[in-house]
């Protein structure tokens, strides 16, 4: 049964309320991160939840972690979520949507890989040629396959800020040069995986973030979520054209809406119709079954 949580409230040290998620602290340096049902769209939390989004993103995130830990060590922690929730805890409304998890040093960087032309690197494209600083051939249009995918950074910008891209230098400016190839390389080898996997089942990743972090031993984890419809565009296939925005499964089609509407992108977000939270979720929830055999 879908379960709908726009805020947690548990007895243990929050230590962070995001955009989406609430991390709180836990024994053991682990945390306990509940993926909530809120949406954020413009780097702004609207005012109206998804139901059941946060179960979506936490088994999808989950499903990608299986099948990338052979590539990249990730987040999770082998102790059991009954263990650790506070007595008289609803299990079943955290069950799907949370994970324990181990306590890294995050890095300050957005890691995105970008396969097609479309977001905020199509318009960096439309004004300099490039995204990022990456140098890209003449005439390409949006949503256009690139020749190759490419490691786009950004800042990770605080709740109600926006995220804003940079180059490669100012990674290795922020982290180091040989933490900078690592995180890089990790990303594009990750994405790669995914994008062919998920071809394969009909859809196409045009982008996705990553963030990483540093255990207590250095070694670079991938962490928070991973190839979810909220860190991700995810284009159906068979409806796939160049030169427009391709209809998708993730919150392009809350963005979408949102760009018709007389708002500055800043806070506070507008109400959502209850008909495009309803056709929002059901694009979550087809790309859950198409990529994991799960039903939401």
């Amino acid at each position: 049964m879908t379960t709908t949580l726009h805020q947690s409230d548990l007895d243990l040290p929050l230590l962070h309320r995001g955009k989406v998620r609430d991390v709180y602290g836990l024994p053991n340096n682990e945390l306990l991160i509940v993926a909530s049902d809120r949406l954020s769209a413009f780097d702004v939390v609207l005012p109206d939840p998804i139901p059941g989004k946060g179960e979506i993103l936490c088994q999808m995130s989950n499903f990608w972690f299986a099948q990338t830990a052979t590539l990249q060590p990730n987040h999770l922690s082998a102790t059991p979520l009954a263990s650790v929730l506070p007595a008289g805890t609803d299990l079943a409304l955290y069950a799907k949507r949370s994970v324990v998890a181990k306590k890294l040093k995050a890095l300050p960087v957005e890691a995105i890989a970008r396969g097609y032309l479309i977001g905020s690197g199509w318009k960096d494209y439309q004004r300099t040629g490039a995204v990022c600083g990456i140098a890209l051939p003449a005439g390409l249009r949006q949503a256009e396959v690139l020749p190759e995918p490419i490691f786009t950074p950004s800042t990770k910008a605080a709740v109600g800020d926006h995220d804003e891209n940079i180059g490669f230098d100012r990674v290795v400016e922020l982290i180091g040069g040989e933490l900078a190839e690592a995180v890089r390389t990790a990303t594009l080898k990750i994405y790669r995986f995914a994008a062919a996997y998920a071809a394969e089942r009909g859809i196409l990743i045009a982008d996705t973030k990553l963030e990483f972090g540093l255990d207590e031993n250095g070694a670079l984890i991938v962490m928070d979520e991973m190839l979810t419809p909220d860190s991700s565009r995810f284009w159906p296939a068979d409806q796939y054209q160049i030169g427009i925005s391709p209809p998708s499964y993730d919150k392009q089609f809350v963005r979408d809406y949102l760009e018709t509407l007389d708002w500055n992108k800043t806070a506070p977000g507008p109400r959502v119709p209850v008909e495009v939270i309803g056709a929002t979720r059901a694009k979550y929830a087809e790309a859950l079954l198409k990529l994991t055999g799960i039903v939401a």
